[in-house]
């Protein structure tokens, strides 16, 4: 199976390390070179598109490649790349001027104007539209720990930290669409119910659904829209092939006429809150059980038992290794917060995200070393 991803990047003064409104000319800039950047809500946000291929390694640097060509672009302007859930130093309002983002802002007010966040989305291909409908609720038992290892959000827009390793899902649970989708027959239920959304007026259009997993609203993918932006490229590859073994599993166990895993919405939405709130440093929710196990134990064995499809995929190695680094280095949250303790200095946590994403430090000023497995950061 194919993998694509999308990545939102925060644009930064990289002298009062505020989030500045500079998307427009950016994006000028990037039109005449390769690869893909768009618009988002807010002019301080640019969203990367990679190709789609069915290796990791070609997955890593076509994520790279977009990286390096964004860090470029906005050196020159003064910009820093940051690719987190929140940042801590925020602007009043910057809303990219189109017709439907304004009506946006004039639907959901509070809800626009506090979506100064950014995310990383996970598509893998199923040209089976009827499939991907299947999938929707059957990947959902696993998702809590891909939320988990990319939490990179503790500090709201003002630099205060919220006790949470992943305050973007918080705000972004607050649309209307977001959350579980729920379990369909077929695909023509499935569009019943987004008609019905539209036709309620609570969403203007199919793109504003905003399900934790959904079939893509513009190409044969399914796609995951659970995870924080990632300060670190790697922790994007290790959720991306995760989440296509779960896909390749969880398309097997159908196959074969297995039920999905019973799992009541909300003991789902208490998972889901159990990763924001604790991310790799806490407890999380074993759905199979339930039971709350360290999130070290979950992770390692979400690993071990999708290593027969990581095998199949070519990923095992891969995945293997990189998961052992991610809980061997800690959340991004976690090395956020290490940052601000250091020197109380909350430009620092700035710093260090700006520092991530462009691959010059794998959690610089964290008091773990790093695996050998982490340090594959690229310069830009």
């Amino acid at each position: 199976l194919t993998l694509g991803v999308e990545e939102e990047f925060h644009l930064v003064d990289l002298d009062t390390r505020r989030i500045t409104a500079r998307a427009r000319e950016l994006l000028e800039d990037l039109s005449g070179g390769p690869g893909t950047f768009a618009a988002e809500l807010q002019q301080t946000v640019i969203e990367t598109n990679t190709d789609a291929t069915s290796s990791l390694t070609s997955l890593r640097n076509n994520l790279v490649q977009l990286r390096t060509q964004l860090v470029h672009a906005a050196r020159p302007l003064g910009v820093g790349v940051a690719s987190a859930g929140t940042m801590p130093l925020s602007v009043p309002l910057a809303l990219t001027e189109t017709p439907r983002f304004r009506r946006m802002l004039a639907d959901y007010q509070l809800l626009v104007r506090e979506q100064l966040i950014c995310g990383m989305q996970v598509h893998v291909g199923i040209p089976d539209r009827e499939l991907a409908v299947h999938l929707i609720d059957r990947v959902s038992g696993w998702l809590p720990s891909l939320l988990a290892l990319s939490a990179s959000s503790p500090f709201s827009h003002a630099g205060a930290d919220t006790g949470y390793a992943s305050s973007r899902s918080l705000i972004w649970s607050r649309w209307p669409t977001s959350g579980n989708a729920g379990s369909f027959a077929n695909a023509a239920e499935y569009d019943a119910l987004v008609q019905k959304l539209v036709a309620s007026g609570v969403i203007s259009d199919t793109g504003m659904i905003y399900f934790d997993v959904r079939p893509s609203a513009h190409v044969p993918t399914l796609e995951l829209r659970v995870c924080d932006a990632c300060p670190c490229v790697d922790t994007v590859v290790l959720i991306a092939g995760m989440f296509r073994a779960v896909v390749v599993r969880e398309i097997a166990r159908l196959e074969a006429g297995e039920p999905a895993l019973s799992l009541p919405p909300a003991l789902y939405r208490a998972a889901m809150w159990r990763a924001a709130r604790s991310g790799l440093e806490g407890e999380l929710i074993d759905l199979s059980a339930p039971r709350s196990v360290p999130a070290g134990v979950l992770v390692r064995a979400m690993v071990a038992e999708l290593r027969p499809e990581l095998e199949a995929c070519g990923d095992w190695d891969t995945v293997h290794s990189l998961a052992e680094a991610a809980l061997a280095h800690g959340s991004a949250a976690a090395r956020q917060r290490e940052a601000l303790r250091r020197n109380d200095r909350i430009t620092d946590v700035v710093d260090l995200i700006v520092a991530e994403t462009a691959g010059k430090a794998a959690g610089a000023g964290s008091s773990v070393a790093p695996p050998a497995a982490i340090l594959t950061g690229y310069e830009v």
